[in-house]
């Protein structure tokens, strides 16, 4: 199997199987959150480092917890790579320490049907953190035997994001199919100035309006990184039956080290269908 190797095992989270094994187990036994009542459709969760974000992605991820689904589409801004408007791996699977995720490349063909005017570019130096420190809360929570759909976003317009939506829609419809929308929120301001924009994002994903996401990134009165994506997974999300999103956590990283000079915003939540 031609497997992506883990370029932030060791850095971002432990490298050890059983160290990021407890790691993800305490996160998800720490986070009290409200059951949700109906069927998980799609998250939102941020991407930094485990000692970081972590305990916020684990609000959403705890919702999950001994679920079954065939596939898991993760959509997350592209970082690093500037291949194309849309981006994947090439590798047939990802490896973190526990274990290997194979990537669904017959469902990432099928989305590339769905999506004729936009070439998703498979590339093989893949460095992108955003898909995989989601990996290791997926395998901790979910029944083995999911396969990924990774997608790298450089262009997160509302032309192509809808688009990808859209096609994602097609994709994964009558599927055991899970969405996460992988994306962190303001960067780098001071505390204050970073809850009066991480809010105004947040209220657009609980309103459950993808494109109220793109306009708050859009007026700087709002802002995520991967706003595009999170556009994209919302759009996905209601036309696969969701009904429902709650906000289950928010935090920073200054809640976390107790530096609030400049901080960076987490949010995790939840779109399930009754």
């Amino acid at each position: 199997m031609d497997l992506r190797p883990s370029p932030i095992a060791g850095r971002w989270y432990p490298a050890e199987a059983v160290a990021l094994a407890e790691t993800v187990d305490r996160y998800l036994d720490e986070a009290q959150a409200e059951a949700i009542p109906g069927e998980t459709v799609a998250i939102v969760a941020p991407h930094a480092g485990l000692p970081y974000s972590g305990p916020v992605a684990a609000y959403a991820y705890r919702a999950l917890r001994g679920a079954s689904f065939e596939i898991a589409a993760i959509l997350c801004p592209s970082h690093y790579h500037d291949d194309g408007a849309l981006i994947t791996s090439e590798h047939t699977a990802y490896a973190t320490p526990l274990g290997e995720v194979r990537v669904d490349h017959g469902a990432l063909a099928a989305l590339q049907l769905a999506l004729p005017d936009e070439p998703i570019v498979e590339i093989r130096r893949d460095r992108e953190h955003a898909i995989e420190i989601e990996l290791p809360f997926l395998q901790r929570v979910l029944a083995p035997g999911f396969a990924l759909l990774p997608l790298m976003l450089r262009d997160q317009s509302e032309r192509l994001t809808r688009a990808l939506g859209e096609a994602l829609t097609q994709v994964l419809r009558g599927r055991r199919a899970l969405v996460v929308a992988s994306s962190d929120l303001s960067h780098y301001h001071p505390q204050a100035v970073a809850r009066k924009l991480d809010t105004e994002m947040l209220k657009q994903i609980e309103a459950f309006d993808p494109a109220g996401v793109l306009a708050a990134q859009e007026s700087g009165q709002g802002f995520a990184c991967g706003y595009g994506a999170i556009a994209a997974g919302l759009w996905a999300a209601r036309a696969l039956g969701a009904t429902h999103s709650r906000v289950v956590r928010y935090a920073t990283s200054g809640d976390r080290v107790g530096d609030y000079s400049s901080v960076v915003g987490y949010g995790a939540a939840v779109m399930w269908k009754e």
